[in-house]
């Protein structure tokens, strides 16, 4: 069997409402038009007292928010405004618990690619890759591929306008 033929013809992007993000999820609409795939949106969430410490956060800021219900709003706001109804592929959407990282990575098992934007909402702008896109390149069991943020993002191959 060869290695098309092993994997579901599925397309995993990680989208977490971030312009990189959403780069990501216009990158693999397109991707998955030329392939013939579908396109599945992935966001992962946390408890907040994984992270919300970290920036100060008290407990009681969470008292009254299911942050399941913001990240799903998210996702499908992204999806609304980066595919829309109008998109040539399928677009599913999964709102998964657990890290970013590890949650793509369980997503992406037998999928033909995976997605992600090099930068997401990381305390540390800096640098050129977020640690979700790294653990992503570093681990994934599929091809991964990293969009750039908006202004420097490349056409998939056979979309090219002009030039040679």
């Amino acid at each position: 069997m060869n290695q098309v033929a092993e994997h579901d013809r599925r397309i995993v992007v990680g989208v977490d409402g971030s312009p990189g993000s959403r780069a990501a999820l216009r990158w693999a609409v397109t991707q998955a038009e030329l392939t013939d795939a579908r396109v599945e949106a992935v966001s992962a969430w946390q408890d907040p007292a994984v992270y919300g410490f970290a920036y100060g956060w008290s407990p009681a800021v969470f008292e009254d928010v299911s942050v399941a219900a913001v990240t799903e709003k998210i996702l499908a706001e992204s999806v609304a405004d980066e595919a829309g109804d109008a998109a040539p592929v399928p677009v599913l959407t999964r709102v998964l618990h657990g890290h970013p990282a590890q949650v793509l990575l369980d997503a992406a098992g037998g999928a033909q690619l995976l997605v992600v934007g090099s930068r997401g909402h990381g305390a540390f702008a800096g640098m050129l890759l977020g640690s979700v896109s790294q653990h992503c390149v570093q681990h994934a069991s599929c091809p991964v591929v990293v969009v750039p943020p908006a202004e420097r993002t490349p056409e998939p191959a056979g979309r090219r306008s002009g030039g040679v």
